[in-house]
């Protein structure tokens, strides 16, 4: 999995900075591109860092655009790590048909 674009957002709560952080990953998904959403979520207390989560969801799309929409999207709205699945877990259910549409378009080419 490889890291191709970043988004950031910073908060101030309190005493406490919250750093989110949105990316868009590629991977290989049977010998195509594959893209996804990884989110990360630093806390910090001063310089010094109290609390991290991040989650990941490898294969959204084989579409970019779609997958930078989301991103977007993520970024916009500050979504935690921790609803990551939870939001976008719909979206990727319904959209599993391109994989399988990459995959037929590999065995034509045989």
């Amino acid at each position: 999995m490889r890291i191709l674009e970043e988004y950031s957002v910073v908060r101030q709560n309190e005493e406490i900075e919250l750093r989110y952080f949105y990316r868009i990953t590629k991977s290989q998904y049977c010998g195509f591109d594959a893209y996804g959403v990884e989110v990360e979520r630093k806390d910090y207390k001063g310089l010094t860092k109290i609390k991290e989560e991040k989650d990941n969801i490898e294969f959204v799309s084989t579409q970019r655009h779609k997958v930078k929409q989301i991103v977007m999207n993520l970024c916009k709205y500050e979504v935690s790590p921790i609803h990551l699945v939870d939001i976008l877990g719909e979206f990727v259910d319904e959209h599993a048909y391109e994989f399988d549409m990459e995959l037929s378009k590999e065995a034509q080419l045989i």
